[in-house]
């Protein structure tokens, strides 16, 4: 109901409220007008004798009204309801963080750029708050509601702020602020402000187990299955965009467009199985290099499917999926595409992942497919006092891996200078002769390196999962503008 209605409802229901309190005053003055006539009838010779029983019954029954007051109890009740509905209605409209798109930004990049990415039900509610009927419509420049509502902070705890009792949600909640703040999508700070952004996903999304279907058991009453070549990632399920391979969370892969489509990628993160590759320190916990690797690949694969591509995981682990943890444990059931076992061996390793993209880059140009694209991706190991930002190998003598590889570097370049340009940003680009480069024959080939695992301000890009997803995004950008 609109404010203005309730406000209509409410004065009149005073105004009839005050209609009957003026009747009530009028009978009561019926009441005693006969007794004060009857009394002077006696005194004056102009008025007439007035038959006093008759007198004392209509007395009687309006003193009887005056009690009774039914007229007055319903008044009262109007003036209530009134109240609880001007009450009800008043309650101030959800105020949400509004976003600029750039050019070239699509629905995915914009919730992915605010770390909004990953759920369906912020898509959804963007085009709700929107009023857009699907992805598509999403302009630039223009200005968009996002799915973060501005809630005032009560300066004592977001939990009480929220009437939540979750930690963990309250945790999230404050983490989210501090990312916002840092990476500049919002100029100040809640705690000072009272201006507190709650993700619609945290408080509105329902929960879901983090437990993953591995892709090669979804039926244990048969054999392993084993992926065919040439077919690339597939879906599962009813829906054909169901990707078991990036755990229940995050297995729904909405199509956001088809720039990619035509293109295939093929992805490895570095290491795993047997080898665990670079490790590092952190609040006493190892962190392994597969691990960080491999997540920020799945979270690349998951951005190209969503933009049309076929792409192909290479190492895959039948149990990890997406995972937004800071600490991801170290295993070794990691296996490679076709669900082969990884040798123990480093050459025949590698020699293994180099056979597998050969072949499905020799079927897929017996296909007629003209842009194939292998990406690498790795965690750098140095002394633990060097920082380094993200660099970039390409493949020698070859000039279009090249080009992408300085592509990759300029798109990293401009996000720094945008999101950090205190810091700066000193990645580079070098030709490197390394096997996985100079074994494999796909037409462009870059190998990717993400941080010193070893160095505690580097760490920040690996644990955090904004940052990961960071990352994975501004890969996927340059891959998207080449």
């Amino acid at each position: 109901m609109k404010k203005q209605e309730v406000k209509g409802k409410k004065q009149k229901a005073k105004s009839r409220a005050v209609a009957v309190e003026s009747a009530l005053l009028f009978i009561f003055a019926l009441c005693l007008l006969p007794a004060f006539a009857f009394r002077f009838s006696h005194f004056s010779p102009f008025l007439p004798k007035i038959n006093l029983p008759a007198i004392m019954f209509f007395s009687r029954i309006m003193l009887g009204l005056l009690l009774f007051n039914p007229f007055g109890a319903l008044s009262q009740q109007a003036i209530t309801a009134a109240k609880k509905q001007t009450t009800k209605a008043v309650t101030p409209p959800k105020t949400y963080v509004t976003a600029l798109t750039q050019a070239g930004d699509n629905l995915d990049a914009l919730l992915a750029r605010y770390g909004l990415d990953g759920y369906d039900c912020n898509v959804s509610h963007f085009l709700k708050i929107n009023n857009l009927r699907n992805s598509k419509t999403i302009k630039a420049p223009a200005t968009y509601k996002l799915p973060i509502e501005i809630v005032t902070y009560n300066g004592k705890s977001i939990r009480t702020t929220l009437n939540i009792t979750d930690w963990r949600v309250a945790k999230r909640i404050e983490t989210f602020n501090k990312f916002a703040k840092e990476e500049g999508l919002r100029p100040d700070n809640f705690l000072q402000t009272k201006k507190l952004w709650v993700p619609w996903h945290e408080l509105n999304c329902p929960e879901k187990k983090e437990t993953v279907t591995a892709e090669a058991s979804l039926d244990k009453n048969k054999k392993e299955r084993v992926v065919a070549l040439g077919s690339g990632e597939r879906g599962i399920g009813k829906s054909a965009r169901n990707f078991s391979i990036f755990g229940e969370k995050y297995a729904n892969t909405p199509l956001i467009s088809s720039r990619l489509k035509g293109k295939v990628f093929y992805l490895v993160s570095g290491h795993g199985g047997p080898d665990t590759g670079a490790q590092g320190k952190r609040s006493g916990r190892t962190l392994c290099e597969d691990e960080y690797a491999y997540d920020v690949t799945l979270r690349l694969l998951r951005l190209l499917l969503s933009h049309g591509a076929t792409a192909y995981m290479i190492v895959r682990d039948p149990n990890d999926g997406i995972r937004d943890t800071e600490f991801l444990n170290c295993d070794s059931d990691e296996m490679t595409w076709g669900n082969r076992a990884i040798p123990r061996d480093q050459k025949e390793r590698l020699q293994q992942r180099c056979d597998i993209i050969n072949d499905l880059t020799r079927q897929n140009a017996d296909k007629g497919v003209a842009e194939q694209i292998f990406i690498e991706i790795h965690v750098d190991s140095r002394s633990h006092d060097h920082k380094t930002d993200v660099f970039f190998y390409y493949r020698p003598d070859s000039e279009i891996s090249h080009k992408l590889a300085l592509h990759m570097q300029k798109v990293f370049l401009m996000k720094y200078l945008k999101k950090r340009s205190q810091r700066g940003y000193t990645g580079t680009v070098t030709a490197r002769s390394l096997y996985m480069l100079r074994e494999t024959t796909t037409p462009k080939a870059v190998y990717v390196e993400l941080a010193n695992i070893r160095n505690s301000w580097d760490q920040q890009r690996l644990v955090l999962k904004n940052n990961r997803q960071a990352v994975a995004n501004w890969l996927c950008e340059a891959l998207l503008t080449q």
